[in-house]
């Protein structure tokens, strides 16, 4: 018997994808030019076209005399990808998304089958940017200052600056102090949101009436309460693959292969990356690279392939039978992931917000494409600020981000919320169906700097398998200590006038089930209901970190350049030292804006002229 989620995927999703090829083609979009004959050589191979591989393959097919091949694993973007509201489809079981399973965790997702949930990443032309909630947010100053006194110059602030202005096309006002830090013209557009319903507007009082400016989140100050930033163009996802790849098939140098997933790296007798091995149409081939390999595969994809080459910690290796090129210890270490603490909910009473009509927006959207659906469903209004002891800490560095999101987790009375959150579904109606028919929204909170730290390992040396991957959340306390403190700051923003007195907000105070010997409101029993309920938030990064040489985790050079071997890169999340603050498509794209750079640097025409 299907599931609420399968049937969706194998039954619903089909017509929606027929109504909506007209609004598609409508709006200019048309299907991906795909090579159809792959040559033996290239000057680059980059593999996987996500928020990094796209913009990395585009700029170096400038160069008009390089031959740039870009390999993924999935598909040409489906309809759906292309309509905001309906990112929320990425969350159904299907074949769009890498359904990556984390192990059973030691300390939190104890509401969770198996203490367990889905690591979804997208599978498709554009990757994740193709499949995820388009909210284009940075991060902050000190983040990449960070980087850079992490021994990896050329990544403070200042200096990739530039690099996140040459790839914007900001749609918002000019304001005097934020325009400095946006860019215009570029080829990814960045809409802030038109949407601004009563409960946003009551949100971003709550914050004024605790002492919080209203902000623009990719501006000068990065404390206070802001609207969102999306990557859409006129109610249309503006993913890597369409801002960054469709211009850029016009060239004959560029050649796209989708449907062909990588095993591994080639390297010659001295340890040069020389090609790639691939699965194409259910035949293993091989392709060289006269001048380097590229991984933009991502944070769970990237190490994999560099173990399956031979590069990674020499034991683990051994274990899998992998013949050791390069023994990196390094290599699946340093995970890291934005983790949230989910369910916090608020009733209001009836009449207060406007009730959701899914079906009535979708038929806007596809006779006008105007209305909800232009963006994602729900909002993601946030508060970025700094709580807890901040002693040791900058206070104008935020270290949570916190959101308003109607409707409620309860809305659907469990009907499919359980199953796309891997939520037990048991306990899931135990604790919200006092709350079934009613209105309300919820507030979020996710740590913006984890100290967990966590790993990804081989299952085996079979590159068809998935790897082993343990986040290992809330192993270090002062997570669980923060994400505390974010709840009692979003129930102090839940007891403000604005929310609690105008539109009669009320938090919904039933013990937890789990969680029923502590003491309610305790900090005891909110650490808590942190196991219990935390989630991630799939920002996961760290897996080949960049580091100088004295750093033994080190994975890659502040070039990008793979250590103990040559010709190889990695280009993606999986470079980051430590986790920005805020969501990861922005930082990803700027890694490969600049990334482009060094390596026409190092070949010695970034200043030439011949360029498309």
């Amino acid at each position: 018997m299907l599931s609420v989620g399968r049937w969706l995927s194998v039954l619903v999703m089909p017509l929606v994808r027929v109504l909506l090829v007209g609004v598609v083609r409508q709006a200019g979009y048309r299907s991906f030019h795909f090579t159809t004959t792959i040559s033996p050589y290239y000057d680059f191979i980059v593999v996987g076209s996500g928020s990094g591989g796209s913009v990395v393959a585009a700029r170096l097919s400038e160069v008009n005399n390089w031959r740039v091949l870009l390999l993924e694993a999935g598909g040409p973007p489906t309809l759906e990808s292309y309509v905001p509201a309906l990112s929320l489809a990425f969350y159904l079981p299907n074949d769009l998304g890498w359904q990556y399973h984390i192990t059973p965790q030691r300390h939190s997702h104890k509401n969770f089958v198996g203490r367990s949930e889905r690591l979804l990443q997208g599978r498709m032309l554009g990757g994740s940017s193709s499949t995820s909630g388009m909210v284009y947010k940075r991060g902050s100053r000190q983040d990449y200052d960070r980087w850079a006194a992490l021994g990896n110059p050329g990544w403070d602030y200042l200096s990739v600056l530039p690099y996140f202005k040459k790839s914007e096309d900001y749609r918002g006002p000019q304001d005097g102090d934020s325009e400095i830090f946006h860019g215009r013209g570029g080829p990814l557009t960045v809409t802030p949101t038109k949407k601004l319903s009563t409960l946003t507007k009551a949100f971003l009082r709550a914050g004024q009436q605790l002492g919080y400016n209203t902000i623009d989140a990719n501006g000068k100050h990065q404390i206070g309460f802001a609207t969102a930033d999306y990557t859409i163009l006129d109610g249309i996802r503006r993913s890597t693959a369409e801002a960054f790849l469709r211009p850029a098939t016009t060239r004959p140098n560029l050649h796209i292969v989708h449907s062909a997933t990588v095993h591994k790296v080639v390297m010659d007798q001295n340890k040069r990356a020389v090609g790639v091995q691939f699965m194409h149409k259910g035949k293993l081939m091989k392709v060289m690279a006269l001048r380097e390999v590229v991984l933009s595969a991502g944070t769970l994809a990237s190490p994999k392939i560099l173990m399956l080459s031979g590069v990674g910690p020499k034991q683990h290796l051994k274990e899998h039978r992998v013949p050791v090129l390069a023994d990196l210890p390094g290599v699946g270490q340093n995970l890291q992931d934005h983790l949230n603490v989910a369910g916090l909910t608020w009733t209001v009473p009836p009449g207060i917000l406007k009730e959701p009509d899914p079906m009535a927006y979708f038929a806007q959207y596809l006779h006008t494409r105007t209305g909800p659906f232009t963006e994602p469903l729900g909002g993601k209004t946030s508060a970025w600020v700094a709580v807890g002891d901040l002693s040791k800490e900058d206070p104008d560095w935020p270290n949570l981000q916190c959101h308003i999101i109607t409707p409620a987790m309860f809305y659907d009375r469990g009907f499919l919320n359980p199953e796309l959150t891997n939520m037990d579904p048991r306990k899931f109606t135990d604790y919200y169906r006092p709350l079934y028919g009613k209105q309300g929204f919820t507030m979020e909170c996710h740590i913006m700097r984890p100290k967990s730290r966590g790993s990804l390992t081989l299952r085996s040396s079979d590159p068809q398998q998935l790897p082993v991957i343990d986040p290992n959340f809330l192993s270090h306390r002062d997570d669980l200590k923060t994400l505390v403190n974010g709840i009692k700051f979003v129930l102090a923003v839940g007891n403000t006038s604005a929310l609690a007195h105008d539109l009669g907000a009320k938090f919904y105070d039933k013990h937890l089930p789990g969680c029923e010997r502590e003491t309610y409101g305790s900090d005891t029993y909110w650490e808590c209901y942190v196991t219990h309920m935390a989630r991630s938030y799939l920002h996961p990064v760290g897996t080949c970190k960049m580091a100088p040489d004295s750093d033994p985790y080190g994975v890659v050079d502040y070039h990008l350049r793979v250590r103990g071997v040559s010709g190889l890169r990695v280009v993606d999340a999986s470079i980051m030292p430590a986790l920005v603050s805020g969501n990861t498509n922005a930082p990803v794209i700027m890694i490969a804006e600049k990334a482009a750079d060094l390596i026409k640097d190092d070949w010695g025409v970034l200043n030439q002229d011949n360029y498309y």
